[in-house]
């Protein structure tokens, strides 16, 4: 996907601004995160892998399931048990770490009208949440994986870079 910034983008590692209009255009800009994130087959997507520096994100977690959004979330709570899985991103493509995240959480946010909405979330939806989250927080996979795996990652993107410009 063009439109998803890659890895190397200095605004996936900025902490995005929040969100203090609600009108058309914020509308217009989940409506177009949404859009993208379906066809590039993802479950999640934050504003600033699509370049805009707002604290917003929309998820789907299955496909007959509905598009979240959460304008300015906030993690309430995070429950103590924790799960190691494998995480990809769409500003990473082709790499995948092992993440240890919390298995239940609660978070406070916005809809796209500035109305509250509370969002209680187990398993892969509060795994999606928490990883779209930290975009918002200018944080990558690559970041809360184990050292190996990032070395592991970041010399796996060099070699795809390099076959990209040989192409």
């Amino acid at each position: 996907m063009s439109f998803v910034r890659r890895y190397g983008d200095p605004i996936l590692k900025s902490r995005a601004t929040p969100v203090d209009r609600y009108d058309d255009t914020l509308r217009g800009q989940i409506a177009r995160m949404a859009g993208i994130m379906s066809d590039a087959f993802g479950v999640g997507l934050a504003a600033p892998q699509l370049g805009v520096s707002q604290r917003v994100l929309v998820y789907r977690v299955g496909q007959d399931a509905p598009v979240i959004v959460l304008v300015n979330p906030e993690v309430e709570w995070a429950g103590e048990e924790g799960e190691s899985t494998e995480e990809g991103c769409l500003s990473i493509p082709g790499i995948q770490v092992d993440v240890e995240r919390p298995v239940h959480v609660r978070v406070r946010a916005r809809d796209e009208h500035g109305d509250d909405r509370t969002v209680e979330a187990s398993g892969l939806e509060a795994r999606v949440i928490q990883h779209e989250i930290d975009h918002l927080d200018g944080v990558l996979i690559l970041d809360r994986t184990t050292r190996e795996q990032r070395k592991e990652a970041i010399r796996t993107l060099r070699e795809l870079e390099r076959a990209d410009e040989a192409a």
